[in-house]
């Protein structure tokens, strides 16, 4: 695989993922309704992170001791991320939950400013204002800001944590030991959420088939191509890739489901993919080299 390649095939890879999330929000509303969302969150990722250490057991026995507290961290960050996201979703409407769990397209470059001192090009910056407003057609019927919004936009600064630091400690060779040690933390957090009386099952069939599904599609096989794909893209980049999430959930829900195509779908996507063509399509300025000394590295990760 060519080095010029990999950046674009880790992009396909990180669209791949948000399509099998946009893919899971109708099974996901029907499951919190017959069981404990903690619960739920519960048997998926023990059921993804036994999956990883089945087949990734030997590459994490060879992970060093410091990759496993990034994973640990990462893990822990993530899990909690998800307990409040779907806390919040009880105290809210899924459309204003997906808009404000979208904020993480804000958080992740402010963090990475603050927390790395990362200097990006305004047209990143353009990128994500683009997909914030994509993001608001998609989700927004009105928003009053209450607990449930509140909660929601911690799990959204925790993803775009969680994303920053995947940017900075995702190695391409260590990219399947270090899903399997998050995968390992996200199932323990969320074991613990399930405390005292611990999770219940699935109540059927059906359930189960959803549960296994979103477990090695939608957690273990989506973290292990995120984790990948980080490991070849900055954080923003990806944050603003990923996106695409709610444009996915759209279209699976016209397609698949009853809802209606309307303008706010075709303006809100049209937006969001505008914003992954200035960072994946757009060429590069030469004014970009002339404010940033690092922009050549910078073109192989932006």
């Amino acid at each position: 695989m060519s080095h010029a390649r990999t950046p674009a095939l880790a992009t396909a890879g990180l669209i791949s993922v948000t399509a099998i999330w946009g893919s899971t929000f109708f099974l996901i509303k029907d499951l919190v309704e017959r069981m404990p969302v903690a619960d739920f969150l519960a048997v998926r990722f023990v059921i993804a992170a036994l999956a990883m250490l089945l087949l990734f057991l030997k590459p994490l026995l060879q992970l060093g001791r410091r990759q496993w507290w990034q994973g640990l961290a990462l893990g822990v960050v993530y899990g909690v991320g998800q307990l409040l996201q779907t806390a919040g979703l009880e105290h809210t409407s899924a459309s204003v939950s997906g808009f404000v769990t979208g904020m993480y397209v804000v958080f992740t470059p402010l963090l990475g400013t603050v927390l790395l001192r990362q200097r990006l090009p305004p047209i990143t910056w353009i990128a994500v204002l683009l997909a914030l407003g994509g993001l608001a057609l998609l989700a927004l019927h009105g928003l009053s800001i209450g607990y449930g919004v509140w909660i929601t936009l911690a799990s959204a600064l925790l993803y775009g944590l969680h994303i920053v630091g995947l940017g900075q400690w995702s190695r391409p060779g260590s990219a399947f030991a270090l899903t399997t040690v998050q995968m390992i933390a996200v199932a323990v957090v969320c074991l613990l959420a399930t405390l005292p009386h611990g999770p219940t099952w699935p109540p059927d069939r059906g359930a189960w088939i959803a549960v296994v599904y979103m477990a090695l599609a939608a957690g273990a096989g989506a973290m292990l191509m995120q984790t990948w794909a980080q490991a070849h893209l900055s954080a923003t980049r990806a944050a603003i890739v990923m996106t695409l999430e709610p444009v996915f959930a759209a279209a699976f829900a016209v397609s698949l489901g009853n809802d209606t195509l309307t303008w706010r779908m075709l303006v809100g996507g049209a937006l969001v993919l505008a914003a992954m063509y200035l960072v994946e399509l757009a060429p590069r300025r030469k004014v970009v080299a002339a404010q940033d000394p690092s922009a050549e590295a910078l073109h192989h990760e932006l």
